[in-house]
């Protein structure tokens, strides 16, 4: 259970930053055979003029939509709205989780007051329970640290390597994972199968640099300071947790060194290493992966995907040659510090001084119940979705978003039929690609069972633990067994959207279909700059850096010639200089955006945008009563920029910036809102912006990829 901020390629990418994000783009003009619906769901839908839904007093008219547009959009409403206290940021994005939680809030607020008389072990029963034991302060607070001494005992008692690698053996078996994770993933060679995925970990700071890197010696001496405060908690002297601080510092300091960059793990050839499991041993001779297997009561086939070799190459050196007594302090501190959450107020409050105000510059912890309702989307966030569906979530609304899918999807189609710069090969393949592609909306056509899991009323922490193991048992049962494309990755509560690789799926979940994104009463124009981009993000992931190095069936196979390659990395190069370019946080000159990083949701923005405004434009051409209307004294071209710049809307403590620039594949909100569109010759047009206009990108800076 230790912190994992870099996870596998086959767990999907997001549309936004721990919500929701994506990209890509083209030509203005929609191509002249897009085998398009006719209309949106609004338009189908509505015989009534379409009403506005776009609050067009947040528009800043002071200032140049040709200069900043996301100021002119934006700046009133962020001014207006300031961020929490108990926020690290806040946007539309965060608003609209807000309101998801308020209504989880509710569903669990219910099942809670109800859950002794409801149906013994139904969902209902233990979604109220698990929330129930969460909320009782009074219970944790008397517990202590109790809960968690069985561990503390077992790591006293360790006295070599060995012992050290059974403990690590049975904790996995508990779904207690740390060092490193383990789970079931699409193997990228024959994706029709699951195979298990062991991955690097262990690392309390969010990635590599934090350790190594001068410039973050002040989070180093934070976190230092954290580790001996939480040792204290457990009954640790002064003396003795600062000792073990170090020692746990100069562990992972071991592991960081040996541990792949973020920008590193986005190629897929940093995320999967197919060995045998007797090869592995080779790799890790003092630590044996039979024995791993059949404590997990695994059945490895061929082999499994020891996904960093270089990384578990030092966990064994470390084995062997670590003190047992360092061994002791690194898992002492992370089995408190993975617990923190579940146990006493002051364990609690410890890890928000370090994780939240430190790192992330969040004045305030969050209010009880959204922590532990977070807790309850962790272990049972599925069943949560299960009734979270049956009370937001209309067929309707079901079948209106697969109509503007299906829209967008064959506008994207279209761009690659008419791109000018790929070959037929090349073509032929993504099309075949494309017409693989498995769209999934709201929900998901079948529940998990949660007939095996055991939640009870009055121990917080071992409903927890339970869950933990429930979910990895569930997770590593699918090793061995095909690939179920209709599995969803995502609860249908989060506002966010992903694609996933290695099954070639696009996926919306319900709380993402709804205003600003989506809204039935809305015109065309809103709905395709919202939820219309999102879906063209999703499906231009496809395509992307990363994604355009796996097939339609999700294997990790070139499917290009030679030079249209060459092709694609040159616009793409285009656009990481765009994004290095930016510099995003005030008075910080020197704090740029990584455009490696971020170059697979900006390569889907670009395309969500350019696939939704062509969707526009054949939604505008059945329906010619419409394409000439303004609404408020905007054109449906200006609205649907008007849109996309909105859902970008927002702002974000300086912390939470340097620590997004440093870790997440999404470029800041801000930068999204222009990024996309200032390499679009339509939103030119739509503003009557002129070259020299800072968002308009001419020449050899203009990115044009699908």
């Amino acid at each position: 259970m230790t912190k994992n901020y870099m996870k596998p390629l086959a767990l999907g990418v997001s549309l936004a930053l721990s919500l929701a994000a994506c990209g890509k783009q083209e030509q203005a003009a929609a191509p002249a055979a897009a085998p398009a619906k006719a209309g949106t769901a609004a338009t189908a839908a509505a015989a009534p003029a379409p009403k506005s839904v776009f609050d067009v007093s947040d528009i800043d008219t002071s200032i140049n939509a040709c200069q900043d547009f996301n100021g002119f959009v934006n700046a009133k409403w962020v001014a207006a709205n300031p961020i929490p206290n108990d926020r690290s940021r806040w946007g539309a994005f965060d608003k609209l989780a807000e309101d998801s939680l308020n209504t989880q809030h509710t569903i669990v607020e219910n099942a809670a007051k109800n859950a002794a008389s409801a149906p013994a072990g139904s969902i209902e029963q233990k979604i109220g329970y698990l929330y129930q034991s969460g909320m009782d302060e009074a219970a944790r607070e008397k517990a202590g640290f109790d809960p968690i001494k069985p561990k503390l005992d077992a790591i006293a008692a360790l006295k070599n390597g060995t012992d050290v690698a059974n403990y690590l053996v049975k904790s996995f078996a508990d779904g207690d994972q740390q060092v490193f994770s383990f789970g079931s993933g699409a193997d990228f060679q024959h994706a029709d199968m699951q195979i298990g995925y062991t991955f690097q970990s262990g690392l309390g700071l969010p990635t590599k640099d934090y350790y190594l890197d001068p410039k973050h010696a002040d989070e180093r001496k934070a976190y230092l300071d954290y580790i001996a405060k939480t040792l204290e908690l457990t009954g640790v002297s002064a003396d003795d947790a600062k000792k073990q601080a170090d020692q746990v510092m100069a562990f992972e300091t071991e592991l960081a060194k040996a541990s792949l960059a973020p920008v590193e793990l986005r190629d897929p050839k940093a995320q999967y290493h197919f060995v045998s499991v007797k090869d592995a041993d080779k790799v890790t001779p003092h630590f044996n992966w039979e024995n791993f297997f059949k404590a997990q009561d695994v059945t490895i086939d061929k082999g499994f995907s020891l996904s960093q070799p270089k990384f578990f190459a030092e966990f064994d050196k470390l084995l062997a040659k670590a003190p047992v007594s360092q061994w002791q302090a690194y898992l002492r501190f992370h089995v408190a510090d993975d617990a923190s959450p579940y146990l006493t107020k002051a364990f609690a409050d410890n890890k928000f001084d370090f994780y939240g105000k430190t790192l992330s510059g969040q004045p305030e912890q969050k209010p009880l119940w959204k922590r532990v309702l977070g807790t309850v989307n962790g272990g049972m966030g599925m069943a949560l979705g299960e009734l979270y569906v049956k009370q937001e979530f209309t067929p309707e609304a079901k079948a209106r978003a697969q109509e503007l899918v299906d829209n967008v999807r064959n506008a994207l189609k279209a761009r690659i039929e008419n791109l000018d710069w790929m070959s037929a090969e090349t073509k032929e393949k993504a099309i075949a690609k494309w017409n693989t592609f498995l769209p999934k909306i709201g929900y998901p056509d079948k529940w998990r069972d949660w007939s095996g899991l055991s939640i009870t009323p009055d121990n917080f922490y071992a409903n927890v633990m339970a869950a933990g193991k429930y979910n990895y048992r569930y997770d590593v049962d699918k090793i061995g067994k095909p690939t179920d494309r209709k599995e969803w990755g995502m609860t249908p509560q989060t506002v966010n959207a992903y694609y996933n690789p290695t099954d070639n799926t696009i996926n919306f979940p319900a709380a993402i279909l709804q205003p600003p994104f989506f809204d039935a009463t809305a015109d065309d124009a809103i709905n395709y700059g919202g939820i219309g981009a999102v879906i063209g993000h999703e499906a231009s992931h496809g395509f992307d850096d990363e994604g355009s190095q796996f097939d339609g069936d999700g294997n990790n196979k070139n499917w290009w010639t030679k030079e249209d390659r060459a092709k694609f990395d040159a616009r793409t190069d285009k656009l990481v200089a765009q994004f290095n370019a930016y510099t995003p946080i005030k008075d910080k000159p020197d704090a740029h955006v990584n455009g490696k990083l971020t170059l697979g949701e900006n390569i889907a923005d670009l395309g969500g945008t350019a696939v939704a405004y062509d969707a526009l434009q054949v939604a505008l051409k059945n329906h010619p009563e419409e394409a000439g209307k303004k609404i408020d004294g905007y054109t449906q071209d200006q609205r649907f920029f008007l849109n996309w710049a909105r859902v970008w809307r927002g702002s974000i403590r300086e912390k939470q910036a340097l620590l997004q620039l440093n870790t997440d594949p999404h470029a800041p909100a801000s930068l999204r809102a222009i990024g996309a569109p200032s390499n679009m010759p339509a939103f030119a047009a739509a503003f009557q912006c002129k070259p020299g206009d800072a968002m308009v990108r001419t020449g050899d800076q203009q990115v044009k990829i699908w």
